[in-house]
């Protein structure tokens, strides 16, 4: 998935049915994941996936927010989430707390979900590097999670893998 115009990711989209997605996004490096959601948002409509986007101050703050949404939903329950931030490098040693933090966040959730949990956090060493994943170089990654999702909430829905 990490190059522009990844055919592997495209294969095999299933039609979902039904399908709701909680995308999750951060307030910080706005104008990074900001066009994150808007490619995984296209995505999502494209597909006839509907979905509701909550943001947060920062991308530590995910994975507890997602947990608390899982917990608490009424009625309109989640088939999936979209994790979408952006943690770029800077001088101290935040970058890979941060980094480390909001992973081992998501990897609990993925285990103890009932439903998927897409990682959608662009870390990076500096701003180009950010450009180039969200339509660069490196393709559209806020697209690429949304196609994640609907592979991943196929194969949660089937009876038998």
């Amino acid at each position: 998935m990490a190059t522009k115009g990844n055919s592997e990711l495209i294969k095999g989209i299933p039609q979902i049915k039904d399908a709701f997605v909680v995308i999750v996004k951060t307030e910080w490096n706005a104008h990074i994941v900001n066009e994150l959601a808007l490619g995984c948002e296209q995505a999502l409509t494209e597909a006839g996936v509907t979905y509701e986007t909550i943001t947060v101050p920062g991308a530590f703050e995910i994975p507890f927010i997602i947990r608390r949404l899982h917990d608490r939903q009424n009625g309109n329950r989640a088939d999936a989430f979209i994790a979408l931030g952006s943690v770029v490098r800077g001088d101290t040693p935040h970058f890979d707390y941060v980094c480390k933090g909001v992973t081992d966040g998501i990897v609990q959730l993925n285990l103890t979900l009932d439903v998927p949990v897409i990682f959608g956090i662009l870390t990076v060493n500096n701003e180009e590097q950010a450009q180039e994943r969200i339509g660069g170089v490196h393709g559209h990654k806020g697209q690429e999670a949304a196609l994640t999702a609907i592979k991943m909430i196929g194969l949660n829905r089937q009876t038998s893998f």
